[in-house]
């Protein structure tokens, strides 16, 4: 029986016994009045409780924020709190289409968008959301605009249980990603020092999830990669949790908690296992390039937007 129900039987029991000896008739009144007021406290009571517990995928999640995550405690998030452009502390950019860069013009892959630095239009917080927004428009030597966030000295880690809460866009040339990359090149430039690709997903795929570790030994480029999936009919149209558990020996892949990668460590040399070192967050959506365009890039479907909840690391 509900607490709140037994209570107000036992002073509707006193105050009746009280009535019989009184004044039977203003007592009864009372009573009814005070019965009403239980009632309606205990209808409002179990109504907030249900809204509790069916709580929208979208909606904001800080009441439950949890300072620890099985024997681990929180050491660094972002819930993205505070309107305007993303926490500066926390936070810097990638600029640019990367044609000044070893790595190429399009970012090593022939993407298509220009990465932009501190315009809202691209990333900004806005409602308790982190939202990073891909836009067709000329900038540059490009014809989309975009944004890629990065932690690098700001947030750097090694080891722990990375989570990041997020909805990912949709539609035909997004290509959406949640990873970590070395804060320093301690074994040299890509792929000898590792990355971490805790998200992945491109829109000609809509209903799959990717995660993915990449080394010299292990990569894309020599198409050896060591890739897990995971199927996710509502991976566009809700939010999910994805999350890596990063240990000395081994990586392990979840999306809301169900783990459906493990990457393990073989050997003790770099190539093979270079994450021994500290990493940071990028997040960003990629217009195209040698996955995400695959199949195309439909022009009619921009603005897309990928919505972050939070970030969190666990140690």
């Amino acid at each position: 029986m509900n607490v709140g129900m037994w209570e107000c039987g036992k002073i509707y029991i006193r105050l009746k016994h009280s009535a019989l000896n009184n004044k039977y008739e203003i007592m009864n009144i009372k009573l009814m009045l005070f019965l009403s007021y239980c009632l309606f406290f205990w209808a409002c009571k179990n109504s907030q409780v249900d809204k509790m517990n069916n709580k929208g995928v979208g909606e904001k999640t800080k009441e439950t924020v949890s300072i620890k995550s099985g024997e681990r405690t929180l050491v660094w998030s972002d819930e993205f709190e505070v309107n305007g452009l993303p926490d500066n502390t926390k936070w810097g950019y990638n600029v640019g289409d990367a044609c000044d860069l070893p790595m190429g013009c399009g970012w090593g892959n022939n993407e298509l968008q220009f990465y932009t630095d501190k315009k809202e239009k691209n990333a900004r917080v806005k409602d308790g959301f982190l939202i990073i927004e891909a836009h067709k428009e000329k900038i540059g030597t490009r014809n989309y605009s975009s944004a890629r966030l990065l932690s690098k000295n700001k947030g750097d880690f090694k080891y722990g249980k990375m989570e990041v809460r997020a909805k990912i866009p949709s539609g035909l040339g997004t290509w959406s990603a949640i990873w970590m990359m070395p804060t320093d090149d301690k074994y040299g430039g890509w792929p000898r020092s590792g990355e971490i690709d805790i998200m992945e997903h491109v829109g000609f795929e809509k209903d799959t999830i990717f995660g993915t570790p990449h080394t010299m030994a292990f990569n894309g480029m020599y198409g050896t990669q060591k890739t897990g999936a995971i199927y996710k009919p509502d991976a566009e149209d809700n939010f999910h949790t994805y999350a890596v558990d990063w240990t000395e020996n081994k990586i392990d892949w979840y999306v809301d908690d169900v783990l459906y990668h493990t990457f393990n460590k073989e050997g003790d040399t770099y190539k093979k296992w270079p994450f021994d070192h500290p990493f940071h967050f990028i997040l960003n959506i990629a217009v195209g390039g040698n996955w995400g365009g695959k199949h195309g890039v439909d022009e009619s479907i921009w603005p897309k937007k990928m919505e972050v909840d939070y970030v969190r690391v666990y140690q």
